[in-house]
């Protein structure tokens, strides 16, 4: 083999070969079932009418991550910043020691925020959110009804006593 082809020869290995992620990302979209919109615990919604990211317009940035872990954290770098370029939205993540798994959640966030960017109040995640919000003043205000009639009643049982 001489030393031309053996420069093709591995330049052609590193064009086949995929990142990890974009492999996880392909697999999960084979094998996923389209769902309802639910809101997760974190506020990250799975929904198939988000609008899509092309890998093409992202910035990724692997940086050390804060806060406390104390030497875990400050030496190794799996916190990801991640950058939509056309709008300049920015996301970092540092929710996981797994670089792969903040790669996930940032790209999962980020698709939430340009969705919301781009659709504004017609987005399924602004619409999530004010759901929640009224569904969170509607249970104040129960509690808080809740709450006046016990003290009416507590009121009418000293009223009796005497």
């Amino acid at each position: 083999m001489n030393v031309p082809s053996l420069f093709h020869f591995t330049f052609l290995l590193k064009e086949v070969r995929t990142p990890l992620w974009r492999t996880w990302i392909l697999r999960k979209q084979q094998f996923s079932l389209p769902s309802a919109p639910l809101l997760k615990a974190a506020g990250k919604k799975n929904s198939l009418n988000l609008l899509g990211l092309n890998e093409a317009e992202l910035e990724e940035q692997f940086v050390r991550g804060d806060g406390p872990g104390g030497q875990a954290t400050n030496k190794t770098n799996n916190c990801v910043v991640l950058k939509h370029i056309p709008s300049g939205i920015v996301v970092k993540c540092h929710q996981t020691r797994s670089v792969e798994q903040n790669r996930k959640i940032a790209r999962e966030i980020l698709q939430e925020k340009v969705d919301l960017f781009y659709k504004g109040e017609d987005s399924d995640v602004f619409k999530e959110k004010k759901a929640s919000e009224k569904k969170k003043q509607e249970k104040k205000r129960r509690a808080r009804e809740n709450l006046e009639r016990k003290k009416h009643f507590k009121e009418m049982q000293q009223l009796d006593k005497k």
